[in-house]
């Protein structure tokens, strides 16, 4: 899953927020370091990437493109699946998108002196292109994956893969709003066990 579904999947706690959505550049166990309710967000991302990563149904979906996008496709799937996140927004949440979204800025400024460094370099360009309200539209996803086709260097033409978004929108969709109710369960009983860990480790 992209950003959007690990801010959305951390119950709206704030510092579980940031590190779930954090989490990619903390790597084994330097996320020790980090205040406790920000090591619970990142363990529950490592959780749910690995849930997503093993998912049958992830796996029918990112199929379909790895014959163009090779490895890619996993990458490209995530983006595609926070699209659809973002677009049936109101199926999920009762706060608006955009308002959420400033909601989420506004944490990350505030507790910016604890976001890994890429993270605090990356912000402006987030807030000020407001990428997590953009991929509720087709076209903000294909300028999404555009600006990450700078990041692997061109290796692989990342926004054509717009074409068979649109071309299996409906299965993609369909297979989205499954595997997304699975995820919602998944990961609210994988925090309430992480919250139990913490409770019985030494203090």
């Amino acid at each position: 899953m992209n950003f959007l579904a690990h801010i959305y999947l951390s119950q709206d706690r704030d510092l579980v927020q940031i590190g779930n959505f954090a989490a990619d550049p903390i790597k084994g166990k330097k996320y020790k370091s980090l205040p406790i309710e920000m090591q619970k967000g990142i363990l529950l991302h490592r959780k749910i990437d690995s849930f997503t990563d093993s998912h049958a149904i992830v796996y029918k979906s990112a199929h379909r493109l790895f014959e163009k996008y090779g490895h890619y496709n996993g990458v490209i799937m995530d983006v595609f699946y926070d699209h659809f996140l973002a677009k049936n927004w109101t199926d999920y949440s009762p706060v608006p998108l955009a308002e959420y979204v400033d909601n989420f800025y506004e944490l990350l400024q505030k507790h910016f002196e604890i976001l890994p460094k890429n993270v605090q370099k990356f912000y402006p360009y987030m807030v000020q292109q407001n990428w997590l309200v953009s991929y509720a539209s087709v076209n903000g996803i294909e300028g999404i994956l555009n600006q990450m086709n700078h990041r692997i260097k061109h290796r692989v033409p990342l926004h054509e893969s717009v074409v068979e978004l649109r071309e299996f929108y409906e299965e993609l969709e369909h297979e989205f709003t499954v595997f997304f109710t699975e995820l919602i369960a998944y990961s609210k009983k994988e925090l309430s066990l992480i919250d139990e860990l913490y409770k019985k480790a030494p203090k």
